[in-house]
């Protein structure tokens, strides 16, 4: 007979690994130790709607996971219970029917697979509801300040290292200069990390306002030695140091479209001071998408793995991370802090810089 009766769900964006996770959980918590653990669809709110939407998984329903990207459980960013919409425009509190549900189903407690928000959720839940919560940190963004790599980030620096390779041949047929813009609203890790894996030119980052100036002397420079073209990779989060906003979005559907964005604003600065051929590209959804590297896949399974043990060991309330190589815990209350930007002293910055590539600024 079962001694644990766990839930698991997947919170905010998907992340290439999210299913290995899942995965690994599953073969050591059912196969090895006879639990029962119960998914749970699209965050919580497949246990606040009715129906509720729950799976009881098992290894032989977890047969083929570690390659596969998404989540079989389906995710949103819209399922906080603290502020769910109430149809009018407006937000009510549901953690004390989420708080009931749970214990309804025979839950002990939840592995909460999820971004600093998903993690702040779990605190909370444990604070103001007493539900047990063991939290896995996802975000391709890698902005975690309470672990040194995510999985799911070296998936995104994967899709994007092979995008600018591309964009290099297509850039140098035609003497174009080339902008690839990639994920990081706030932190510019995929850029920084991609950008030097992908030789580029030029990075601007969310931490740094770049100057449009000398990104254009950069481009000439290069044309002056004979290279025609130039790579430049945009960080979603990057703006100039003149204070001109970003282009305004509008809305469409559950979300909204971006009228510009920070690559077009900088091949616009780009066009208006030299006589050059600018192509932008935008990768969005396709560095959440696809199969993990092997990277995520090793480091989604340690986490699952790690999640299962702080259960068995009592140890709710605490995150898995990643630090100096070995997988640890944190509290839960330390987590939900200021995003893990770039540093300007980070090495690899420092090793960019010293083979040449412009940040746009005087650093």
């Amino acid at each position: 007979m079962a001694t644990h009766r766990i839930g698991i769900m997947t919170g905010g964006g998907d992340a290439p690994g999210l299913n290995a996770v899942i995965r690994a959980v599953v073969k050591y918590a059912v196969g090895e130790l006879h639990w029962q653990v119960v998914g749970i669809e699209d965050a919580f709110n497949g246990l606040l709607e009715h129906p509720r939407r729950l799976q009881d998984l098992t290894p032989k329903s977890c047969k083929g996971l570690l390659p596969q990207g998404g989540t079989i459980l389906g995710t949103t960013n819209k399922g906080d219970p603290f502020a769910w919409p109430d149809g009018n425009g407006g937000v009510r509190d549901r953690s004390a029917e989420l708080a009931e549900a749970i214990r309804e189903e025979g839950l002990e407690g939840i592995i909460s697979i999820g971004g600093d928000g998903s993690q702040a959720i779990g605190w909370r839940l444990m604070q103001e509801q007493g539900v047990p919560i063991v939290g896995v940190p996802k975000t391709i963004d890698n902005d975690l300040a309470a672990t040194d790599f995510t999985f799911g980030f070296w998936s995104a620096v994967e899709v994007a290292t092979e995008a600018l390779d591309r964009l290099h041949t297509t850039a140098d047929a035609h003497d174009r200069v080339m902008l690839l813009e990639v994920m990081g609203r706030t932190a510019g890790w995929i850029a920084l990390y991609a950008g030097v894996a992908g030789g580029a030119d030029v990075i601007t980052l969310p931490e740094i306002d770049y100057d449009p100036e000398r990104i254009c002397a950069k481009i000439q420079q290069r044309k002056d030695r004979g290279r025609n073209f130039t790579l430049i990779v945009v960080a979603e989060g990057s703006t100039p140091a003149t204070g001109e906003a970003l282009p305004s979005a509008r809305r469409h559907g559950r979300g909204h479209i971006v009228a510009g964005g920070a690559a077009q604003t900088l091949a616009q600065h780009i066009t208006e001071r030299l006589h050059v051929e600018t192509r932008v590209t935008v990768l969005g959804h396709l560095q959440r998408g696809g199969s993990p590297v092997p990277f995520d896949r090793v480091l989604a399974t340690r986490f699952g793995v790690r999640a299962v043990e702080l259960i068995e060991q009592g140890r709710w309330g605490r995150m898995v991370r990643l630090r100096d190589g070995m997988i640890t815990d944190v509290p839960l209350a330390e987590v939900a802090r200021d995003p893990r930007i770039v540093s300007l002293d980070h090495p690899l910055f420092d090793a960019a810089r010293k083979v040449g590539i412009e940040f746009g600024a005087a650093l």
